[in-house]
């Protein structure tokens, strides 16, 4: 899939693994399907054979995906979709999840882990209810948009360009009339693709009607564990607290961005900002941290790594001795992480270059690697995984901030304390921004994508410009009647997934307050030490890695943090600027 430069890296993975379901999907009628006996008698006999079942087919999925991604062959592709096929189809039997439905609700004698096993197979059998002709619509639908982002090429003075292109464009042009004709190039595929996508939002909507559910909106929120108002609460509550930090913190970067431009800081558009969507921070004039990591090799980069989780006490060799590091032909240029057999085997592809980006992959991609090897093997198959996606990413956000964190840097990457006290002010400012900003973003995606399926016949295209100014607070360009919002790809291929992001952040913001507690530090938490701190690794496997799925989110987050998942931790980081 083609995604602008900025995604967090979850994001790539994401669209292989629902591509390769789409692929499957339309080859349905020609790929083997794994067949098993389910004994529905009691739910102990069924947990057993879920659990044994599962793992087979799931194994062989990760497998397939592992080797797919190194090579680039299709055959190894088409080998992926064939067995991502099977691990729905395992997962499409109306009978079986009609039990697992009546076990829950009827059922008082179920043991703690048996109902949390039936939970969390509900959530994945319920995903793969999708009347069959509903499901070929969305493929087929999905397969013509994704054609079209992956084919199409914007116009500039008539020539055209790719999106990585005009990305490199728009960070170097300083005038302002060229910028935003790049800015106006890199929207073009909108207007190709928003018709098709309001096409695919009302089938959506249909199919998830005939299951139950008010709109699609409703059911990938419910489907991913979720309760809608509570999240539409908590992001009430987010938006109330971050927007004078925000607006305050955006004056400042117009006004820096103004000097940069020659205009008054007044007359800032959404061209004059590097990302086509204001989701990252423009780079700030007062640093660039690869200075700190200048005669640094990517071997080097895995070396730290590597030394820094193992002085966490957190065993690290047998990770690095199975991942793929560097770049090679027909590998996949992303980065990720994946656990082959939810056990022991825990694997990262990444294509690492010693810059401080790459660093921050680094710890990213091994925070999700020691949160899959922690995890309590006893649990059954289904468990034996992170208490939920943002949990994960939580972790990996945590542990990848470090990176361009200024203790981090004198400690374990042996920058200059002169030097990085010089520049400390600004790289903890660039980190605030680069909070501030994404959460602003993430704002956006989650109320617009709420009422897209609430009512896909709106005026979508003003819509956006609502949204846009009201988080982001940017001028919508004037008399602009266009589909801008659909030049943003997970409308298509990861829908209803941002807000999982956002939590991430503010559940690594709440872990590093709780870890601060406990390790009595005072002070504020970018300035806590992790560097040979074996006692933050003993900490982080109790009560973050081992438990897996075994609680529902909400009581993981309680019993890993002692408090609810909420934003204060988060907005105490982003509020004022740092000492």
């Amino acid at each position: 899939c083609s995604l602008e430069t900025g995604e967090p890296m979850k994001t790539k993975i994401l669209c292989l693994l629902m591509a390769g379901v789409f692929m499957a999907c339309c080859k349905s009628e020609k790929q083997p399907v794994a067949k098993a006996e389910s004994p529905l008698s009691t739910p102990a006999q069924f947990v057993e054979w879920y659990s044994t079942t599962t793992a087979q087919i799931e194994d062989a999925a990760a497998v397939a995906y592992w080797k797919a991604a190194n090579s680039g062959q299709k055959a190894d592709f088409d080998d992926y979709a064939a067995k991502s096929l099977a691990l729905k189809t395992h997962h499409s039997n109306k009978e079986q999840f009609e039990q697992i439905k009546s076990w829950l609700a009827s059922d008082t004698n179920l043991t703690d882990i048996e109902r949390r096993v039936l939970e969390v197979a509900f959530l994945a059998y319920q995903e793969n209810q999708v009347p069959k002709e509903d499901l070929e619509a969305m493929v087929n639908k999905l397969s013509e948009i994704e054609q079209t982002f992956n084919t199409y090429r914007a116009t500039l003075d008539g020539k055209n360009y790719t999106n990585n292109d005009l990305l490199e464009m728009l960070a170097k042009e300083t005038d302002t009339a060229k910028r935003q004709a790049i800015w106006e190039a890199l929207k073009q595929v909108g207007e190709q693709v928003g018709a098709k996508l309001i096409e695919l939002a009302k089938i959506r909507n249909a199919a998830a009607r005939k299951m139950g559910f008010a709109n699609y909106w409703e059911m990938a929120i419910k489907s991913q564990a979720h309760d809608p108002q509570t999240l539409l609460t908590l992001f009430d509550r987010l938006e109330a607290e971050t927007r004078q930090p925000f607006a305050d913190m955006k004056a400042e970067l117009d006004a820096e961005l103004s000097r940069r431009f020659g205009i008054p800081p007044e007359a800032m558009m959404p061209w004059h900002y590097d990302n086509p969507f204001f989701q990252d921070a423009p780079p700030n004039e007062a640093i660039n941290l690869d200075v700190f990591y200048a005669g640094r090799t990517k071997e080097d980069i895995v070396e730290l790594g590597r030394k820094f989780f193992e002085d966490l006490g957190l065993e690290f060799n047998d990770i690095v001795a199975n991942s793929d590091f560097f770049e090679r032909e027909g590998k996949d240029q992303h980065a990720f992480c994946i656990t082959l057999d939810r056990g022991g085997d825990v694997r990262m592809l990444l294509n690492i270059k010693p810059t401080a980006d790459w660093m921050d992959t680094m710890l990213h991609e091994s925070g999700h690697a020691v949160y899959y090897k922690y995890i309590d093997r006893s649990l059954p198959y289904n468990l034996r995984e992170a208490a939920h996606i943002f949990t994960t990413e939580a972790i990996a956000m945590m542990m990848g901030a470090l990176a361009k964190n200024p203790t981090f840097l004198i400690e374990r990457i042996g920058a200059d304390p002169a030097k990085v006290e010089e520049v400390r002010p600004a790289i903890l400012e660039q980190r605030r921004r680069e909070q501030l900003i994404f959460a602003r973003w993430a704002m956006v995606m989650f109320s617009f994508e709420r009422q897209l399926y609430e009512n896909p016949d709106q005026n979508l295209n003003s819509l956006w410009w609502d949204t846009v100014e009201k988080f982001q607070m940017l001028k919508r360009p004037a008399d602009r009647n266009l589909a801008d919002w659909a030049a943003k790809p997970h409308f298509t291929i990861a829908p209803v997934y941002y807000h999982n992001y956002l939590l991430g952040e503010l559940l690594a913001a709440q872990l590093r307050g709780s870890l601060a507690q406990k390790l009595g530090h005072t002070g504020p938490t970018w300035a806590m030490s992790y560097s040979n701190r074996p006692e933050i690794g003993k900490a982080l496997i109790e009560t973050v890695f081992e438990p897996g799925m075994r609680y529902k989110w909400e009581d993981f987050v309680k019993k890993a943090t002692g408090k609810p998942l909420g934003p204060e931790d988060y907005v105490a980081e982003v509020s004022k600027k740092a000492d």
